[in-house]
């Protein structure tokens, strides 16, 4: 078999499942989800105040070399994110606005990438939300193979196609895409649960009693003067 493939068929979490994903933010799918699927914070928005969520379409490139990139445009669908990382360390901009047009045409939602964008400003004005490691004058190639739709690791994460990615100005969470049903559920609860500490504390209760901390301060040795 070849080192390198594009894998156009695979599966994809429920497009209502993702809806209900981006609704919940990154932060809140993260814990029902049993704190599991952050990515460590070193991707930032080009953007503020988005929230998107769908299926996972990965890419696996050589640094400096967008080729797979363009290759993976075929297998987006609407409301994929696409997903891209590089075999080593990468901050050249491998993205700009041309090829994020062509993504969106097909239907891209958004992209994750460990590496650079270039174009930033042409970006943000398109409104298609990025997720990237640094915005860089240095464009790329394409001359070296590389692998779409297969599983990646990106900032201690392992993604695979299809799964349900999260995305906003919190960071960044993946959630398998067998797990992505329940955790809405989870999340949806946690946020009902949320709202109403947010209206004890917003009427004066404190934290301490809301939380039942006092005991655990005393065991601790806090003491109040």
């Amino acid at each position: 078999m070849s080192r390198h493939v594009v894998v156009r068929t695979f599966e994809r979490i429920d497009p209502e499942v993702a809806k209900g994903l981006a609704e919940q933010g990154a932060s809140t799918v993260h814990e029902a989800d049993g704190r599991r699927g952050a990515f460590r914070p070193e991707l930032h928005p080009l953007q503020r105040g988005v929230r998107i969520a769908g299926a996972a379409v990965t890419v696996s490139c050589h640094p400096g070399d967008n080729l797979m990139i363009h290759a993976a445009v075929e297998t987006v669908r609407p409301g994929d994110v696409v997903v891209v990382t590089t075999t080593s360390p990468s901050t050249d901009g491998m993205l700009g606005d041309l090829l994020a047009t062509s993504l969106r045409a097909h239907g891209a939602v958004g992209v994750v990438m460990d590496a650079g964008v270039r174009d930033a400003a042409e970006l943000r004005a398109m409104g298609f939300p990025v997720w990237t490691r640094a915005i860089s004058p240095q464009g790329t190639v394409k001359a070296s193979p590389g692998s779409v739709n297969v599983p990646v690791t990106i900032c201690g994460q392992v993604v695979g196609p299809g799964d349900a990615v999260i995305a906003d100005d919190d960071g960044i969470v993946v959630v398998p895409r067998d797990r992505a049903a329940g955790v809405l559920v989870a999340a949806r609860q946690r946020t009902a649960n949320e709202e109403s500490k947010r209206a004890r504390l917003a009427a004066g209760e404190l934290g301490v009693d809301l939380y039942r901390l006092r005991p655990l301060l005393d065991r601790l040795g806090v003491e109040y003067r």
